[in-house]
């Protein structure tokens, strides 16, 4: 509400609501539900996901070799691909892929099959070795804590298996006579059941495989009917996004976890532990388990190592060697070959992974990163899905304009100065004030205006900001250009050619207010001699202090939303005493039509309207040149 001296009667263009929302969105609000999620109850969500998780592990006889099928088309898609653009056909390129994938696959694992019997027939020649490591650990600890603590562990149990009373003769064992299992309609003996079976899903899913890659485009049509033409663009979009980075990232962590079983197996075998293929065969298939696959491979050929070697010095070298080939690929293949990120946060992927052994069980371990990827995907198109992918994306959780506010109202100004400091690693200074700064401080006026703040919290966050702005590093100045300014006199004795004055009127508000000391940032020391005006100044104060200061340059501050009117009435009073002077009115974070508010503030003598702090910092340097440019000479018209 305008006080009386400020009321016009002339109209002004009222302001809705919706133009005055900050222009950045959070990342839960840019997958908000659309009205197809008005077609279910919310409540239904819960049931229906219990429904399903149920239905994963009861079923998951069926639905892994699927879900294996699933991603191995996935990887082999663009191999296919290739191979039709060499103009081979759809089902040779098919027969192509399946049978050198799975050929290479069943030949690794035979071999791998092999080594590991041959393996387990020789452990026991290593017994020499493992004995002498065994006494070098007992001389190790031999009269030290261990000794100690084994010896106390020893008592307890020792004590623990004392009989209580007296002794009693331990009952008859039962007998018990087991026969052969055997069915008169099942001719092969029922203990090969489990193997038949998993033999079985091998070859369903490579079936499933093949009709999947030949028929790839039906299925796609088929997956588009069922979700409907209604939701035709929502579904292509998520296959095809889904389509790329799946195959991508599924193609890439096989090649770069390909390379990593080469290269432990070469490296292994130069060092002389036994075996070497079939560890690196294990430490590619182990790398598919996130995070702790590596170590896990590592273990084996560690161990091995020390059974077969005399010493120590070659199981330090395999432990060295695991952790150099894992550091040189995080560091340099997986950045150039992921490309981008799977799109999941590295907690969601151990959460999920724990989500999916518990549900698949070691199938499940191995599977759980590309299938994370899918849910999130697929959830980032429903809109009764949006809760995972807030939960599981690597995309940050709130804007960083969000999160700084919330800080902010928290007082916590301590970390509101980490997320700038976090924020000017990849973004400029100007950056760092129009899409943080000013959104912020739009958010705490309307916020304000709609009774979600007291009058303590909204200055709780101007004055946060003002802080924060008095710290940072003005990205205008230099050491040279500060020593000068601490010596310069002041504006009123400089000439007009080397320092411009300019004069801040905050329209409406303290938001107004560290706004322009915002943009005051954002401008040259040396053109600029800046003054901000208080906010609390009444509008009739700011208007003579016009007449005295004489400025070149007046600088209106309205940060929605409101203030229109404010800046219109400053605007006309300004123009009124001080025809000459230019006047510059920033209109900061509005996001509706500016067209209609720059009419408006056109019309009540503003010379120029600024959406942005850039854009007002570059119509300053436009209205210095068009007040420092000479005036035409007048033109002389001689009557005929």
């Amino acid at each position: 509400m305008l006080p009386p001296m400020l009321r016009e009667p002339a109209k002004t263009p009222v302001e809705t609501p919706t133009a005055e929302i900050p222009p950045t969105t959070t990342a839960t609000e840019q997958f908000a539900p659309s009205r197809y999620s008005q077609t279910l109850p919310s409540w239904i969500f819960l049931p229906s996901a219990v429904l399903v998780i149920a239905i994963l592990y009861w079923a998951q006889e069926v639905l892994v070799p699927i879900a294996i099928a699933v991603l191995l088309t996935f990887v082999l898609s663009p191999i296919v691909s290739a191979l039709e653009r060499l103009n081979l056909g759809r089902i040779v390129s098919v027969t192509i892929s399946v049978l050198l994938a799975f050929t290479i696959l069943l030949a690794v694992g035979w071999l791998a099959a092999r080594q590991i019997a041959r393996l387990a027939n020789e452990l026991p020649l290593y017994r020499r070795n493992i004995q002498a490591k065994i006494a070098d650990l007992r001389d190790f600890k031999k009269g030290g804590a261990l000794e100690k603590v084994e010896q106390t562990v020893e008592d307890v149990k020792s004590e623990l298996s004392k009989p209580k009373g007296p002794s009693k003769e331990a009952p008859p064992r039962e007998v018990v006579i087991t026969g052969k299992e055997e069915s008169a309609f099942w001719p092969i003996p029922l203990a090969t059941g489990p193997m038949i079976a998993r033999l079985a899903a091998v070859g369903f899913a490579i079936v499933l495989v093949i009709f999947m890659l030949i028929q790839r485009e039906e299925l796609r049509n088929r997956l588009i009917r069922i979700f409907g033409y209604s939701r035709l663009t929502v579904t292509t979009k998520a296959l095809e996004e889904a389509g790329q980075r799946i195959s991508r990232y599924l193609l890439a962590q096989f090649l770069i976890n390909t390379a990593f079983g080469v290269t432990v197996g070469v490296v292994l075998a130069l060092i002389g532990v036994p075996y070497a293929l079939l560890w690196g065969f294990l430490a590619m298939v182990l790398r598919f388990i996130p995070y702790v696959g590596p170590w896990a491979a590592a273990f084996m050929p560690t161990a091995l190592s020390l059974a077969y070697f005399p010493g120590w010095i070659t199981s330090f070298i395999v432990v060295g060697a695991f952790v150099l080939i894992e550091l040189v690929i995080n560091i340099l293949l997986e950045p150039r070959f992921y490309g981008e990120s799977a799109g999941v946060s590295e907690i969601a992927i151990l959460v999920m992974a724990a989500f999916w052994t518990w549900l698949w069980g070691p199938v499940g371990l191995m599977m759980a990163t590309p299938l994370t990827v899918c849910v999130v995907v697929f959830a980032k198109y429903v809109p009764e899905m949006t809760f995972i992918t807030v939960l599981l994306s690597d995309a940050p959780a709130m804007e960083p304009y969000v999160n700084y506010y919330q800080r902010m109202l928290a007082s916590d100004q301590d970390e509101g100065e980490e997320i700038v400091d976090e924020y000017l690693k990849n973004h400029s200074a100007p950056e760092l004030y129009d899409q943080v700064f000013i959104p912020a401080l739009s958010r705490a006026k309307n916020d304000r205006r709609h009774n979600h703040l007291t009058e303590k919290d909204e200055h709780a966050v101007y004055d946060g900001t003002r802080a924060i702005l008095e710290d940072l590093e003005d990205p205008q100045k230099n050491s040279t250009a500060e020593d000068t300014l601490a010596e310069a006199p002041s504006f009123d004795s400089l000439a007009p050619e080397k320092t411009q004055h300019v004069l801040g009127f905050p329209a409406d508000g303290k938001a107004d207010e560290v706004a322009l000391l915002t943009l005051e940032k954002l401008l040259d020391s040396m053109r600029y001699k800046t003054e901000i005006l208080s906010a609390d100044m009444l509008a009739s104060e700011m208007v003579s202090l016009v007449q005295q200061k004489q400025p070149r340059l007046i600088c209106i501050g309205s940060v929605a939303p409101g203030g229109l009117a404010h800046a219109r009435y400053l605007c006309k009073r300004i123009r009124a005493r001080c025809p000459e002077v230019k006047i510059l009115v920033g209109r900061w974070g509005f996001s509706g039509n500016l067209e209609n508010a720059r009419a408006t503030l056109t019309s009540a003598g503003a010379d120029r309207i600024a959406s942005t702090l850039l854009e007002a910092r570059d119509h300053l340097t436009q209205l210095i040149q068009l007040r420092t440019e000479p005036s035409p000479a007048p033109t002389r018209h001689i009557a005929h």
